[in-house]
């Protein structure tokens, strides 16, 4: 069986390796970017089973991102969960609005984390 791929669009370089890592020892084989268009080039090429979206990124936020994967047909079924200090319920209600497939706020716990990705890939 082949690894799951999981795209990571995180800005801060410290979280992007925290999470890389995380990923990487449950097995999956991982992409990171730092910005929503970098986000948008890599899934032009490839399509990730999943990505993992900041919303406070430079250039286009996640709101943008995932509302431009949710509208192209080639990468609208790919799973969006959002991982964000964005917590009001404003915020919450726009990343739904934009498709976000889940959202979970920072500071985050890893084994929800990967609970979430783990739900979403068994599918």
């Amino acid at each position: 069986m082949s690894k799951k791929k999981i795209l990571i669009v995180e800005d801060e370089e410290s979280l992007l390796k925290l999470e890389s890592i995380l990923l990487t020892s449950k097995g999956y084989e991982v992409r990171g970017v730092a910005n929503g268009q970098a986000a948008l080039d890599v899934l032009a090429e490839e399509k990730p089973d999943l990505v993992l979206l900041d919303i406070m990124l430079p250039e286009l936020d996640g709101f943008e991102v995932c509302r431009r994967i949710k509208s192209d047909e080639a990468t609208r079924n790919i799973p969006v969960v959002m991982l964000t200090a964005k917590k009001s319920r404003e915020d919450m209600a726009k990343g739904e609005k934009v498709g976000a497939d889940w959202y979970i706020t920072k500071p985050f716990k890893s084994a929800m984390v990967i609970e979430t990705i783990q739900r979403f890939l068994s599918r």
